[in-house]
């Protein structure tokens, strides 16, 4: 039985007790697991693609190398991770299973099932022993969690001394005037195209809010630096649409 804590969060723009939140997740990405991949590419056109090969231009990865990607369910982290190192295993842990299930499916997984493992688990109570990675990444997923700080501890706690945390996350564009453009085009056009391509408004039109609840770059980096990491940085993707944040656990 979930224990009643008596605390709020955002469910995009609603208030919700926070024991909820975790259920009300799965609910969107359980219904819109089977076109996520397609919507990622009609919501960014295709610019998400760009935005993880930077994210992994900046990782390095390296032969034998253990990742593990969070809230990475479809797989598109671990299999360009693994496309880059040779040697290098992976683990995808993702709490909400069609997700991990659309990831299998694609014919990448069958071509790395010996190095890539898939896992059901929670950011904020991984699955996992102490000190068990090389390098953590999560990518649009951060913003989904419950308790932010708790699901970076948890990073921080897996990862080996000497190891890296990456994170891809939707953030804010320093400009007023192309943020308000920006969000002209999130609010009126993301979620009719998640009702037209995945038959889902709402579920986008929670996605759409979740960016506007995250923290602003230099927020999240404190947050980062807070749980531990050291030399934390990050680098705007797009003028700020997205960033991505470093952090080492030395």
């Amino acid at each position: 039985m979930t224990q009643e804590t008596g605390r709020t969060t955002h469910f995009g723009f609603e208030t919700v007790p926070e024991e909820e939140k975790a259920g009300r997740v799965h609910g969107v990405f359980t219904n819109v697991a089977s076109k996520y991949d397609v919507m990622n590419d009609a919501m960014s056109l295709g610019i998400h693609r760009v935005w993880k090969d930077a994210m992994l231009d900046w990782l390095a990865p390296r032969p034998g190398q253990r990742l593990l990607d969070v809230a990475g369910g479809t797989g598109d982290i671990a299999f360009r991770f693994l496309n880059r190192a040779p040697g290098a295993s992976a683990v995808v842990c993702d709490m909400t299973e069609g997700m991990l299930i659309a990831g299998r499916q694609r014919a990448e997984a069958e071509n790395m099932a010996d190095r890539l493992d898939w896992v059901v688990g929670d950011a904020m109570a991984l699955p996992f022993e102490s000190g068990t990675f090389d390098t953590y990444t999560i990518s649009f997923g951060i913003r989904n969690v419950t308790r932010i700080p708790d699901a970076l501890r948890e990073a921080y706690r897996v990862l080996r001394p000497g190891g890296r945390l990456m994170v891809l996350e939707f953030s804010q564009l320093p400009n007023p005037m192309m943020q308000k453009a920006y969000d002209l085009y999130s609010f009126n056009v993301i979620p009719p195209l998640g009702q037209a391509i995945a038959g889902d408004r709402d579920s986008y039109q929670y996605l759409v809010e979740s960016i506007r609840q995250f923290p602003d770059q230099d927020r999240f980096a404190s947050m980062i630096a807070d749980a531990g990491f050291d030399n934390v940085k990050y680098r705007n993707l797009s003028f700020g649409i997205a960033a991505l944040h470093s952090g080492w656990k030395i």
